[in-house]
């Protein structure tokens, strides 16, 4: 079946790798990771799926990377606050609700996909943590763990892992209280 152009194809923004992505992570945030097609992103762009071929020539696995970049990749750690710990607290916090409001690519995140978009990330950090006189090689420690905590931490609180007692979990305080034990156990 030939899907007939839109009446506003005139209208619409022209397509591009940004707004391929946007419109995926609306697929994958409202329905989930599996139900993200590229017949179904054609649609939802309103455009035919070939169409999307021409910005993403690797078709969905350079789409799935493009949400794991951005998703993954996180803006500057945040500047002005009164120490490298506070920033980091504050970056912690700005991760973990960018990786809430887009659960759905939670699992490609955790799996080796485009591992480059931790690796920036990680290098943001450890940055930060140089610039608060840490040494290199306890920075890249502290980094890579630091993130790996945010990540994994927020994976086991989409899954709503019960904590055995049959008690709700109190998320925001648990995740608070592990930051603490991660950024207290980081010293120059």
């Amino acid at each position: 079946m030939v899907r007939q152009p839109a009446i506003n194809a005139q209208n619409r923004a022209p397509l591009s790798i940004e707004r391929i992505i946007e419109a995926a992570l609306q697929i994958v945030d409202g329905q989930g990771l599996g139900r993200l097609t590229m017949r179904r992103l054609g649609d939802a762009l309103e455009v035919e799926a070939m169409a999307i071929y021409h910005h993403l020539p690797r078709g969905k696995e350079q789409l799935l990377d493009g949400l794991v970049a951005h998703v993954a990749i996180s803006p500057a750690v945040t500047h002005g606050a009164a120490d490298w710990r506070e920033a980091l607290r504050r970056w912690a916090r700005d991760y973990r609700a960018r990786l809430l409001g887009h659960a759905g690519v939670l699992p490609l995140l955790v799996t080796s996909r485009n591992p480059a978009a931790l690796t920036t990330t990680t290098a943001s950090l450890q940055e930060v943590l140089r610039q608060g006189g840490i040494p290199e090689a306890t920075a890249a420690v502290a980094a890579h763990t630091l993130l790996g905590y945010v990540i994994g931490h927020t994976a086991l609180e989409v899954r709503g892992t019960p904590d055995g007692t049959g008690e709700t979990v109190d998320w925001d305080a648990r995740f608070d209280g592990g930051l603490d034990l991660v950024l207290g156990a980081v010293s120059p």
